[in-house]
């Protein structure tokens, strides 16, 4: 085995104690190591070896998000010494900032090690003296931002994978202004937590002692219950819902949508709800759905079956943490029919945009936001409306951040909607982030709405497609794995970035961005100077083709894979739907995957 992975491997095994689990882990490994070498074993040794490079051949990357990774022992893995480590950085940045009364918010989830990881990030900052506001039970990602912000606080932690498989785990940092940290502070951050041992820097206090001292408090109801009439504010049409008999069928994955979810319908008046019993309760496992991403029809399964035989007019399902929403609508023949965040997103834009517009409540120069790789049907609809459209880079802390900056102004209420393809949406500035119940409330709110007409949401996106144009979407996912994937991954993007291809499905690429130089190039004029693309640097390609087509690349910020956005326009959905897939099949060819 390598010698720095055995070093590191001897290293962990001594000083790992802080945590049982991850002592015992790693015993077990070098007990099945030694072994596999007593006995001559190379089959076994090998796969340890190759387990054990994994683990440590890296450091696990703390990215504009935070940390994300495999639960376990290693420090390509999230466990107590990188959680510790990290809020140990955050805490070393928040002191330098805060003017003597530093304090942050803590959220987690239902996954495995959620609330140990908050245990331990809260006893790091009471260590530092910072106070801590901790939920005392699973949270939605959304009321940890909108905790940071009613309490004053100076960060917030939240504890989530949000959608990966159940192995992950995650740590997510909010800056002051209840938005994912900034770029620039991320960097100050990771600068900091990269000159901090492990195992020699880190403080934890004694929680109970630290609980006592009031250094640790427990966040009240008081918080919750403002959180939840701040949802209710962005109602367009308040009491629709209310007798209009719509039957829902929701799936919180075993997450932390339970409790919100359902307290949101109730008090928005649907009652008629049937929760999927074997997701209803919490469960770090996700035992019927082992990857919780309610994007994907697999993961909705039995929510599908479920509202078949309930005759649901709407299945909805929110993500372990409770930030994004999947969306199922039954049509005229029993079957239900899965939406994809930018139709549901291009949706609520407009219903937003007209009914605002039609009860002459829209604030004055409105503003939606959306990502580069999220459907430009919105452009359209914004521009039928008035609305200033923002583009920004992939990840809902740019939204959150465009919402914080008008906030800045005092035109907060400017901001009416924002929203990613990933079904992620936010209607208001009441939070910095996608949130799941909002969302739940909005979709049944809409769905109540064209109901009264005699339409179902499936009528209403057939009438939007026919006034905007039939436009098509899908997303690849390309996984890959260890150090060979990343290596892999990167050079898929260095060779697109040295040669990028003439054409794609026999379509001229017209136009080529490369957001890592912030550069927009006009392939039909070579020589002309390349524009500026206004936005932060990001791992980012984007072809346009002469058609109208589109094809974005980027690594995930999130999972070992790349992921490819295509957008086809067509005369009717299934020619879009069609082109999207010859176009797909060309350009997989074209780079090798």
């Amino acid at each position: 085995m390598n010698k720095a992975i055995t070093e590191k491997f001897e290293l962990w095994l001594k000083n790992a104690s802080g945590d049982a689990d991850l002592l015992k882990e790693l015993k077990k490994i070098d007990k099945a190591w030694k072994e596999a070498n007593k006995n001559n074993d190379r089959e076994a040794a090998g796969k340890i070896e190759s387990d054990l490079e994994d683990r440590f051949y890296c450091e696990l990357e703390f990215g504009t998000g935070g940390l994300r990774g495999i639960i376990g022992a290693g420090t390509n893995r999230i466990n107590h010494y990188i959680v510790a480590r990290a809020t140990q950085g955050l805490a070393d940045f928040v002191k330098t900032r805060a003017s003597g009364n530093a304090s942050v918010a803590i959220a987690f989830d239902s996954r495995h090690k959620s609330s140990y990881f908050a245990k331990v990030a809260s006893r790091v900052l009471a260590a530092n003296n910072i106070k801590c506001h901790v939920y005392k039970d699973i949270m939605p990602t959304p009321m940890l931002s909108f905790a940071v912000r009613k309490l004053k606080c100076s960060a917030g932690i939240v504890i989530t994978a949000s959608h990966n498989p159940s192995p992950y785990n995650g740590y997510k940092v909010y800056g002051s202004d209840g938005c994912q940290l900034n770029l620039s502070d991320t960097e100050v951050i990771v600068n900091r937590i990269n000159k901090l041992d492990l195992f020699n820097d880190v403080v934890l206090a004694d929680f109970d002692e630290a609980y006592d001292k009031g250094l640790i408090t427990s966040i009240d109801n008081d918080v919750v219950s403002d959180y939840f009439d701040n949802v209710k504010k962005q109602a367009i049409h308040r009491n629709i819902c209310g007798g209009s008999g719509l039957k829902v069928v929701y799936t919180p994955l075993n997450g932390a949508g339970l409790k919100p979810v359902c307290r949101i319908l109730k008090e928005t008046g649907i009652t008629d709800v049937t929760i999927v019993k074997e997701q209803e309760n919490p469960d770090g496992s996700f035992p019927t759905c082992p990857y919780p991403n309610p994007e994907f029809k697999e993961a909705l399964k039995l929510g599908l079956d479920l509202a078949k035989r309930e005759g649901a007019d709407l299945l909805l399902a929110t993500d372990p943490d409770c930030d994004r929403v999947g969306v199922a609508v039954r049509n005229r023949m029993g079957d239900y029919e899965l939406f994809s965040g930018n139709e549901v997103g291009a949706l609520l834009l407009e219903y937003i945009c007209r009914e605002r517009r039609e009860l002459d409540n829209m604030p004055l120069n409105p503003v939606a936001v959306k990502t580069i790789v999220t459907t430009a049907i919105a452009k359209k609809i914004a521009k039928k409306y008035g609305v200033q459209l923002f583009d920004v880079l992939t990840g809902f802390k740019f939204i959150g951040e465009i919402a914080g900056n008008l906030e800045k102004h005092g035109e907060q209420e400017r901001f009416i909607f924002g929203f990613e393809e990933s079904i992620g949406y936010l209607p208001g500035s009441y939070v910095r982030d996608k949130d799941a119940v909002c969302a739940v409330m909005l979709i049944c709110e809409m769905a109540a709405f064209y109901r009264r007409e005699g339409k179902t949401l499936i009528d209403a996106r057939r009438r939007m497609y026919e006034d905007y144009g039939y436009y098509y979407h899908d997303t690849q996912n390309i996984q890959f794995a260890g150090q060979a994937g990343v290596s892999q991954m990167k050079s898929i993007m260095d060779k697109l970035r040295r040669s990028c291809p003439k054409q794609v499905n026999g379509v001229e690429v017209v136009g080529f961005s490369d957001y890592s130089e912030m550069i927009i190039k006009d392939l039909k004029n070579p020589k002309s100077t390349p524009k500026k693309t206004g936005l932060p640097k990001s791992n980012v390609i984007k072809l346009d083709l002469a058609d109208g087509s589109v094809i974005i690349i980027r690594p995930s910020g999130t999972e070992p894979k790349l992921k490819v956005y295509y957008t086809c326009i067509g005369e009717t959905s299934e020619k879009s739907a069609k082109l999207q897939k010859q176009i797909m099949s060309d350009f997989s060819a074209l780079i090798g995957i």
